[in-house]
């Protein structure tokens, strides 16, 4: 019988691994960032904001970390680092796209850039990541895809029209991937988080009484905090997740059944 270490790193280890995190720099992917590394992956953080980048690889330190700076708004700047992780790394066994955008501008007044925008980061970008790399871990006979979806993948909230559409195909992404990939050894899995405070979503919680409004409607009485998904991450990662596919796990602290 093995021992509960043993036992642990056969279920949820990732030594071996390597994982691409797309907004890994900062909020929930650098925290899944920080998670996959201590469960023994090599990290990779993908997003635009070197300086962030060079702040999040020197916090995951003594990690294994890199990081590739590129807009994933523009086709053309994804493919190639694309093409930069594949020749420096290697095709990466995990993917997680936590990168995103939220303009907030009232639904009539949202313009056709706020829209182009918000749909290339939020949705398009997991689409061609997937496109590249999903194939070859069907290939290989194992990988894990992890996107990023929201509560307003079911729900509407006030001016995000466009960024509620994003993450609802995130959704429909997440099904189709695993449909195509999971009979060969590929899980694809959403995570729903509830309302967390991360710079993305500074202007809900800069508005007054807002924060408090969202917590009472929350089973456990409290918003979420950006290190509440990265158990889930680790398990939706690892070999423990091996029959879990095509789903959007909900981690909210029970708000999305209220």
């Amino acid at each position: 019988m093995d021992t509960p270490a043993a036992f642990l790193e056969s279920q949820f280890g990732l030594t071996g691994r390597t994982a691409l995190i797309t907004g890994g720099n900062s909020g929930i992917g650098l925290e899944i960032a920080r998670a996959l590394a201590g469960a023994g992956a090599r990290v990779i953080l993908l997003a635009r904001n070197e300086a962030r980048l060079q702040e999040a690889a020197t916090a995951l330190k003594p990690a294994d970390v890199s990081w590739i700076s590129a807009d994933l708004a523009s086709r053309a700047e994804l493919h190639a680092a694309a093409d930069e992780v594949e020749s420096r790394f290697g095709a990466p066994d995990i993917l997680v796209t936590s990168a995103g955008v939220n303009p907030r501008p009232p639904m009539d007044e949202l313009t056709e850039d706020d829209w182009d925008t918000t749909l290339a980061v939020n949705l398009t970008a997991p689409f061609l990541l997937g496109q590249r790399f999903g194939p070859g871990m069907a290939a290989r006979g194992w990988g894990r895809i992890i996107h990023l979806a929201s509560q307003q993948s079911i729900r509407a909230f006030g001016n995000s029209g466009a960024y509620g559409v994003s993450k609802a195909g995130i959704c429909a992404l997440t099904r189709s991937q695993a449909e195509a990939w999971s009979r060969h050894g590929v899980s694809v899995n959403a995570i729903g988080p509830g309302f967390v405070r991360t710079p993305l979503t500074e202007p809900v919680f800069t508005t007054p009484d807002r924060p408090q409004a969202l917590a009472d409607r929350t089973m456990i009485g409290r918003n979420g905090e950006v290190t509440d998904f990265t158990g889930l991450a680790v398990f939706l990662a690892s070999d423990a997740a091996r029959f879990v596919n095509g789903q959007t796990v909900f981690a909210d602290g029970g708000f999305s059944v209220t």
